[in-house]
């Protein structure tokens, strides 16, 4: 029997090309990818592969100090200590490693073991802000990065820094990182002026990201002139480029380190002695009528002073006041809201910002005007009966005119007026009835008046209605209103009687404490309005003067043409003019007058240097009034105001006081102008003393 045969089965081509083009797609794709990584995008994973192994660090720099003019620090740079774990130095062992925290944590009080590690706690992560026990902190650490240091404890005392750095060897792992934070040694007597630091802002972070700054670190200025004058104090942070491996671990610097640069130190005007002299005169006088009323009535008010030759700001209290030193290290969630909803508002610097009726201290632009504009000459009697009765029109053809009476403010004590004044004892005596005339005008005794517009003209020409340009954040323009401003924002025609008692500071009238300064300043000065300033020299890190005080008049309205004139019915000629020198001295005349035998003779008797000044009682009505139903008819609230210069002949020094709710000028702000130049001239003569007694 025959097995059968196997014949071959004939070869299949097709099977082998498919074979082939299978192997040929395959080694195509994989060319193609290698193409495409190494040639198109070779140069992108070259620059992540560089990333990878690089690593940038920002070395912190140094802020600028804050000092006062005699060289006090206001603001310095102090150590802070942080305990910090390195997870990849702890002991390679369980037990080593529990016995490491087990020490480390009888020594800061931070438990070994607290909460638990989840989704939720590894987002809310804050280090040094969280409950979590050392090694949950440690956990975090090690899984985001071994090789760097986390914070495990946050501002301990130098002396268990010590300990910790002395224990070494029996701690690996555990390190003190040294940082440095803001301390105010004056707190809260210059706090509205320094200010304080806080994190950098989540809409400024880019910015900040590209010049250097890391937003979970540095700090930058929130109020005073930590935050106006920032960019200088700031300073440039360091850098290094380090080559790192997969874990973290720095191995070498890849470009040569950039070195920190420290910020320009700042030296203000401030003369710190003088600055607690005035808060003292302040908060005493306040104290004393609020003892002698049995009640808080007066809770909050400033006193500025400065050289009117320079505009250096010598002295700027806006009370009550916060302590930035609990701003220092972080911002108190509880504290920062106790300030802002505290009515008084702390945190607002009122020398500045605050914005009031000025009362009688604004009669100095009125004064200015009608002189210069030949309203009245200064031996022209203008009779105070106590009270008169106008029509108060509001435009000039008003079919319905009504009749209003406006008072002296001696007529509702005397139920008289101050009889026939010259110029001179019209300002002394602060006659309203005698501003009322000059500045509205009266039937034939005064035909036509100064008016809002030629007002308006004089105050703005000795500071008011503008922004003075002091360095500090926050100052507002205040208010010298016209007919056009009125019928914007309060929809009616301008009346006779808006202009009345715009010309004695009231109605729509509104200025800052500063801006009340600056207009005495510049009568004091002969007419010259020298620019506020705060900044005395700026200083580079080794203390040497980069910038020094120079000061700057904005104008002078004796010689710079800074009012419009106008025609008959008050409209803009286009043409400019000066006030004229003699009027500037005669009004200097009236304030001396003031002292003399004016509304601040009483108390300024006795006082040794010669000075002059202008009292203040400003009516108002605002919200905090309103609520506590003061407003009534007739007998509305007063702010208290004085501002003076002294010596007159040759003025040295300008202050003004403000006392919310405080009255009378001459009663509550006077006295404290008193005892803020006192301290002056006294801290004067001491600083002679000193100076001459150091000389061979």
């Amino acid at each position: 029997m025959h097995e059968p045969i196997e014949h071959p089965q004939p070869f299949e081509h097709w099977r082998l090309t498919v074979f082939y083009v299978l192997v040929g797609l395959v080694i195509g794709f994989y060319i193609l990818r290698l193409f495409n990584l190494q040639i198109l995008q070779g140069t992108n994973y070259r620059v992540r592969a560089e990333d990878n192994r690089t690593m940038e660090i920002s070395t912190p720099t140094q802020r600028g100090l804050i000092y006062d003019r005699n060289g006090y620090l206001l603001a310095k740079n102090v150590p802070s200590y942080n305990v910090v774990i390195t997870p990849a130095e702890l002991p390679t062992d369980e037990g080593g490693i529990q016995e490491v925290y087990r020490q480390l944590s009888q020594l800061i009080g931070v438990p070994v073991n607290n909460g638990e590690i989840n989704e939720e706690t590894v987002r809310n992560f804050t280090p040094c802000a969280t409950d979590l026990g050392i090694a949950q902190i440690v956990y975090i650490g090690d899984t985001n990065a071994p090789y760097s240091p986390i914070r495990i404890k946050c501002n301990i005392d130098q002396q268990t820094a010590m300990i910790i750095r002395e224990r070494a060897a029996d701690l690996p792992g555990v390190g003190i990182e040294v940082e440095s934070v803001r301390e105010y040694p004056t707190g809260s007597l210059t706090s509205t002026i320094v200010g304080f630091l806080g994190p950098i802002p989540a809409s400024e972070e880019a910015d900040y990201r590209a010049r250097g700054f890391l937003p979970n670190r540095d700090k930058v200025g929130f109020a005073g002139v930590e935050y106006s004058l920032n960019d200088l104090l700031i300073g440039q942070n360091g850098k290094r480029v380090v080559e790192v491996d997969a874990a973290g671990q720095i191995l070498r610097d890849l470009e040569p380190p950039v070195q920190p640069v420290p910020g320009y130190s700042v030296k203000l005007t401030i003369d710190t002695r003088l600055q607690a002299a005035a808060e003292a005169a302040l908060v005493n006088w306040m104290d004393r009528w609020n003892r002698t009323f049995g009640e808080q009535r007066y809770t909050s008010g400033v006193v500025i002073a400065m050289n009117p030759k320079t505009g250096e700001i010598l002295a700027m209290v806006s009370y009550p006041s916060y302590e930035n030193n609990r701003m220092a290290r972080f911002i108190p969630a509880y504290y920062y809201e106790q300030l802002q909803r505290d009515p008084y508002r702390p945190l607002l610097n009122h020398a500045i910002s605050a914005e009031h009726p000025p009362g009688s201290v604004f009669k100095l632009a009125a004064a200015l005007g009608i002189l210069n504009e030949g309203v009245v000459t200064p031996e022209q009697k203008i009779n105070d009966p106590g009270k008169i009765t106008v029509e108060e029109r509001f435009f000039e053809n008003d079919p319905n005119p009504r009749t209003r009476d406006y008072v002296c403010y001696i007529y509702k004590t005397t139920g008289g007026g101050h009889g026939d004044l010259d110029f001179i004892h019209g300002l002394a005596q602060s006659c309203d009835v005698y501003f009322y005339k000059v500045g509205g005008g009266y039937k034939n005794e005064v035909p036509k008046g100064l008016n809002i517009w030629r007002l308006g003209e004089y105050a703005k020409a000795i500071g008011y209605g503008r922004v003075l340009g002091i360095e500090l954040p926050g100052e507002q323009d205040g208010l010298i209103p016209d007919p056009d401003w009125k019928r914007i924002n309060v929809g009616e025609n301008w009346s006779t009687g808006d202009t009345y008692i715009a010309t004695i500071g009231q109605g729509y009238v509104l200025s800052t404490p500063l801006q009340v300064l600056v207009s005495m300043a510049t009568i004091a000065n002969d007419g010259k309005l020298m620019k506020p300033t705060i900044v005395r020299e700026v200083l580079d890190s080794e203390g040497n003067v980069v910038q020094p005080f120079e000061p700057k008049m904005l104008w002078d309205i004796t010689q710079d043409p800074v009012i419009h004139v106008y025609d008959e019915n008050f409209l803009q000629t286009g043409e400019m003019k000066t006030v004229a020198p003699w009027v500037v001295k005669k009004v200097q005349e009236g304030l001396r007058e003031v002292v003399v035998s004016g509304t601040a003779s009483t108390i300024f008797e006795g006082f040794p240097i010669p000075s002059a000044g202008k009292t203040g009682t400003a009516e108002y009505c605002d919200n905090v009034a309103q609520k506590k139903n003061l407003c009534q008819p007739g007998n509305w609230p007063a702010h208290a105001w004085y501002v003076g210069y002294a010596p007159f002949d040759n003025p040295e020094i300008a202050v003004v006081a403000f006392v919310y709710n405080g009255d009378e000028g001459a009663r509550l702000a006077a006295p404290v102008v008193r005892k803020v130049m006192e301290a002056y001239f006294n801290l004067k003569e001491v600083d002679t003393e000193t100076v001459g007694s150091s000389q061979p």
